[in-house]
């Protein structure tokens, strides 16, 4: 059977169901004479994957709706149910996303009709608090309902399990399976909300978890001092872009004494439209337009914009001629790296077993940060509960000291309250390195500066290239499979020294010579080239993207942007972009 025909007999079959809602009906009425739109919505199920689930905004089998919502969250249940944890209960939060707090009382009352004790955030709360939420209250599970950065007609389903980060193995298969094996919708249990919160399985939170999640969040700050003396003399500028970032990060930062604050009037009410941006996503110029445009009229010195769910953090900086300058998530994270190691080596020594942790297509300005203090890094596949599952192993074993973790999507976490990126903590601590370098006399771009020139000239960017529906999802895999088959002796004018094969789990050198790689299996390719260059291609795990990521290291800004220009023309020439 063809996708078409595969399609066009789920379709008749949701019509013909009274299972489905008369609005949906609707909805699939309204495209019946639209083929392409069918194949589109119907020619497979939204996969749950190790990121759980994320997609369109509609009716379908292909689409987020509270039908596929409900099965994944069955699937959930039944396998905690089958690891005995239901009393332990699960916790659910969720962004500003259209349908976001319905889907997430959907969830809610499928656990609770399975016997399942949930949590459920009385309003939008950002990711991080989620992670740590589930943690403070002794969960065995949670969810949140976001699509994080993706456009306005996404929405998504993330899972964690106890520990607080995102699934990893084994419980990734274990709850992938389950959620497989829930053969219809109709199976899926649900019960009326007040049923729910009489019984007891269904519990409402808000403040008392909000205060939790703070106070911890000010246990991270290492120079109070600074902040005593300059916080009201640093000026702020900040972005919400329409999510769930603005009454934690403006409460933190309050309560710290920082009072030059001022929020983005257009973008500072949570609307899943985000009318004021083509892409609510930080990495996005057009995301920092009206925040730029507030920051030069009131001189800011430092301006900060967090994704919907406030898990990732833009930031510019002002320089002594007022000019504002880009920090990547590289950068960002590098930054705060330095900081945090710098305070804690100043304050009470580095651990003998420290460590820093990044990503493998994160740049490696890392790597000569944990040199440069002692501390041990270590690159982790891309995804932040990798970096979690890390905290979890040196808390298991006894083994290592988590410093700091971050990843080139503008994502870091300071301490282990959580174990997911925390955008509100990022936030925090950028005002806090602000106000201590200006006790020094510097600015934040003096700061930057000072990091290139005591760690190299590094330089990093990556291209996304969107190919949606069957026929892109296609084209992503023909693309993998090409690089995968091809050698490459060199990527332009940049000698290959090695080539890594993580979906096939080998490193093949220039001369031929392979070795296993340690990681676990991700479908990404990435080469070591000569002069401290690299690249990697990857599909992204949640857009319909494949990406391309590269960095150098120059011995200056120029000689760096220049290098890096040209490992882009060469690496999308191998892409065949």
């Amino acid at each position: 059977m063809t996708d078409r025909e595969t399609a066009l007999k789920a379709y008749k079959s949701w019509l013909d169901d009274s299972y489905f809602d008369a609005e949906t009906h609707a909805e699939l009425l309204g495209i019946g004479d639209d083929e392409n739109e069918i194949t589109e919505r119907f020619y497979m199920d939204l996969e749950f994957g190790t990121a759980g689930l994320r997609g369109i905004i509609g009716a379908g089998t292909n689409r987020i709706n509270k039908y596929t919502v409900r099965k994944a969250t069955q699937g959930l249940a039944n396998f905690i149910i089958k690891q005995g944890a239901q009393e332990k209960g699960v916790l659910i939060g969720h962004d500003s996303r259209h349908l976001s707090p319905e889907l997430a009382l959907e969830t809610a009352l499928c656990l609770a009709a399975n016997g399942v004790r949930a949590y459920l955030f009385d309003g939008l709360r950002p990711t991080p608090e989620i992670s740590f939420a589930l943690r403070f209250l002794g969960c065995t599970a949670g969810v949140n309902i976001t699509a994080s950065h993706n456009p306005a007609k996404y929405n998504g389903y993330k899972a964690y399990w106890a520990d607080g980060a995102q699934i990893t193995p084994p419980y990734d298969t274990g709850i992938m399976s389950e959620v497989k094996a829930v053969d219809s919708y109709a199976s899926c249990k649900t019960m009326p909300k007040t049923e729910a919160l009489s019984s007891g399985l269904l519990t409402i939170i808000g403040r008392e978890i909000d205060d939790a999640y703070d106070e911890e969040l000010k246990k991270l700050v290492k120079s109070p001092e600074a902040i005593r003396e300059y916080a009201d003399k640093i000026k702020i500028v900040y972005t919400p872009l329409h999510g769930a970032g603005n009454i934690p990060v403006r409460r933190v930062l309050d309560e710290l004494g920082f009072k030059n604050v001022w929020v983005v009037p257009e973008q500072e009410q949570p609307d899943g439209d985000f009318p004021t941006v083509p892409y609510p996503n930080p990495e996005a110029d057009q995301a920092f337009e009206l925040a730029l445009a507030l920051a030069r009229k009131v001189s800011a010195d430092i301006v900060l914009a967090t994704d919907p769910d406030s898990d990732r953090l833009g930031v510019r900086v002002r320089d002594s001629a007022g000019e504002y300058h880009t920090l990547t998530g590289n950068l960002s994270g590098a930054l705060i790296a330095d900081y945090e190691l710098a305070r804690i080596k100043e304050q009470s020594g580095i651990p003998a077993d420290g460590k820093l942790i990044s990503t493998i297509v994160s740049g490696k300005m890392g790597r000569a940060i944990a040199m440069h203090y002692g501390a041990e890094y270590i690159e982790v596949l891309t995804g932040f509960k990798y970096i979690g599952e890390q905290i979890k192993l040196f808390e298991e074993t006894g083994k290592g000291k988590y410093l700091f973790g971050y990843e080139e999507s503008y994502g870091c976490l300071i301490g282990t309250y959580a174990r997911d990126k925390d955008a509100v903590a990022a936030s925090m601590a950028l005002c806090e390195a602000t106000a201590y370098y200006a006790s020094k006399g510097m600015n934040m771009w003096d700061a930057v500066v000072d990091l290139f020139e005591k760690y190299g000239y590094y330089d990093e960017d990556v291209v996304s290239l969107t190919f949606e529906g069957i026929t892109g999802k296609q084209k992503i895999s023909d693309m993998m499979s090409g690089l995968r088959e091809a050698g490459t002796p060199a990527i332009g004018d940049f000698r290959v020294l090695a080539k890594r094969d993580y979906k096939l789990s080998v490193r093949t050198d220039a001369d031929g010579r392979t070795e296993p790689v340690t990681l676990p299996k991700s479908d990404v390719i990435y080469y070591e080239l000569e002069g401290d260059a690299w690249c990697a291609v990857r599909p992204s795990g949640t857009e319909p993207k494949i990406k391309l990521y590269y960095g150098v290291k120059g011995s200056s800004f120029a000689d760096a942007e220049a290098l890096k220009a040209k490992l882009k023309s060469a690496l999308e020439k191998l892409a065949g972009v």
